[in-house]
């Protein structure tokens, strides 16, 4: 049904892609994973002939079918738009799809009423529904979605796994949720950027997500071994040969002018030495694998007491400019707790957040740390990656600071590079590491997993359980809530309940 043949990607200083091939057909599904910035969203736009800011060569044939794209985001013309004028607007095939519309407004669980509400009013996984509707509506024959779990709430992402599993239309998909990944792939297809992100190497394979992960982790394990006691073995015969090495070069330099048949023996002796000497020099090892995805932080010397009281609040109305979307939202925190607050989509969970954030930023026997849906509202005041991290630091802490942008695998050219230029998964990184550095104790935490390459979550994930201060968070992510989390409540129009 689709096909590509010797992709190229090449986007200044560096390839992203090198000679891709790969086709298609019903039934498949292609997860494509890999780190943040290694050309995934540019591998879906090059497929469709709208990338712009890179040099793409090759071969591509969707072979006469439709194909849809979900991009990660709502173009900004289109916020204003009321949502019926955005699905149907100057369609010539308006009475064809209206039959379908209520069928898929229930799927999705999306009242009617949405249709006369503008975008810019929807909340994040509103929008990303209405993008999934306009595309079931249009009868594509090919999806590619480039992160369609954003935003999502957890009875929509089952949903949205329940579609790609029993459609027979070809899905190229980009996810971060593990789960998601783990319930539907049966392609994989890794991209990587190694050499210190001076190359590219990309893995496809017909095979499920975890069968990929754990084979991955196995053959990197034993490939790591085998290095290592190579090189274990290696040092040991070139000590022990330069021994052999000294002790006849001694016995050349005092052994009698009169015994030249010992001298004659001792140079025939040194030159096979010397023989040996090369052979071993010029010995392939098995190298240490070359792998992105090993990221490194942890909070040191954090914590807060069991006692402790972090937030009590009450809030008789929770409002969204003029709109109420809650009443009667208690919620009381104390101690080194992990929550997760959870609901539908548009039920108020991140104005929520902000209000906790509200009551929370003024406290100064806390030191908090807060990450926002949109890492705009924290970074862009600053400029470059150094500005924000090092922010009146030391010398010695901004050498502290290096060494954790490179354990997070920040290149030397992005530690000093603009933040702009950084991807979102970047941008959640670099955050993460701030909080470490100013040893946060409290976390306030909106949708934390949602941009971060799902062969690093499980280390964020990892370090976020053993975080011995206070978490506070919103998220849809079904391994962070069973892993992180210790108590979730649910966002009602009637309050919060816990689970």
């Amino acid at each position: 049904m689709f096909e590509i043949k010797n992709m190229d990607i090449y986007m200044y200083p560096r390839y992203l892609i090198k000679n891709l091939s790969l086709t298609l057909n019903r039934g498949d599904k292609l997860a494509i994973i890999g780190e943040e910035g290694n050309g995934k969203s540019t591998l879906l736009k090059a497929i469709l002939g709208n990338c712009e800011y890179a040099t793409i060569s090759g071969y591509i044939n969707f072979h006469g079918h439709k194909v849809g794209y979900l991009e990660q985001s709502v173009n900004e013309i289109d916020l204003p738009k009321k949502v019926f004028d955005f699905i149907f607007l100057d369609d010539t095939d308006y009475y064809n799809k209206i039959g379908n519309l209520y069928k898929y407004l229930e799927q999705l669980k999306l009242n009617d009423t949405i249709l006369e509400q503008t975008i810019n009013t929807l909340s994040g996984g509103e929008k990303v529904k209405i993008r999934l509707l306009k595309l079931f509506l249009d009868e594509v024959d090919i999806f590619l979605l480039d992160e369609p779990t954003n935003d999502l709430d957890i009875d929509t992402l089952e949903w949205l796994e329940d579609f790609i599993n029993h459609t027979s239309k070809p899905i190229i998909y980009i996810s971060h949720d593990e789960m998601l990944l783990s319930n539907t792939a049966n392609m994989i297809l890794h991209l990587e950027q190694i050499k210190r992100k001076t190359d590219c190497r990309h893995t496809l394979l017909k095979i499920d997500y975890d069968t990929y992960v754990n084979d991955r982790l196995r053959k990197i394990e034993h490939q790591t071994q085998m290095a290592k006691s190579e090189k274990r073995e290696y040092h040991k015969k070139a000590q022990k040969l330069q021994q052999v090495m000294q002790k006849v070069e001694y016995q050349q330099n005092t052994i009698s002018r009169s015994d030249p048949h010992g001298a004659k023996l001792l140079k025939k002796k040194m030159h096979s030495l010397k023989s040996q000497e090369k052979k071993l020099e010029n010995t392939t090892l098995t190298e240490v694998p070359d792998v992105e995805e090993s990221i490194h932080f942890s909070f040191e010397s954090v914590s807060i007491p069991p006692t402790k009281v972090i937030l009590k609040l009450n809030l008789p109305v929770l409002q969204n400019q003029n709109k109420i979307l809650a009443t009667n939202v208690k919620l009381d925190v104390i101690g080194p707790e992990h929550i997760c607050i959870v609901g539908h989509n548009g039920v108020g969970k991140t104005t929520l957040i902000k209000e906790i954030y509200q009551e929370l930023s003024n406290r100064l026997d806390i030191k908090l740390g807060y990450m926002s849906q949109v890492y705009e509202d924290i970074l862009s005041e600053y400029e470059t990656v150094l500005d924000f991290i090092s922010n009146e630091k030391t010398k010695n802490e901004i050498t502290t600071a290096r060494m954790y942008l490179g354990n997070m695998k920040f290149t030397a050219d992005e530690m000093t590079g603009k933040i702009a230029d950084l991807s979102n998964g970047t941008k959640a990184k670099l955050i993460l590491i701030k909080f470490v550095l100013d040893q946060c104790d409290v976390l306030l935490l909106d949708e934390p997993t949602r941009n971060v390459s799902p062969l690093s979550n499980p280390v964020i994930r990892h370090v976020l359980k053993e975080f011995k201060g206070t978490i506070i968070s919103v998220s849809h992510d079904r391994k962070y809530l069973s892993e992180v989390i210790d108590k979730v409540y649910v966002l009602t129009e009637n309050g919060l309940i816990e689970k």
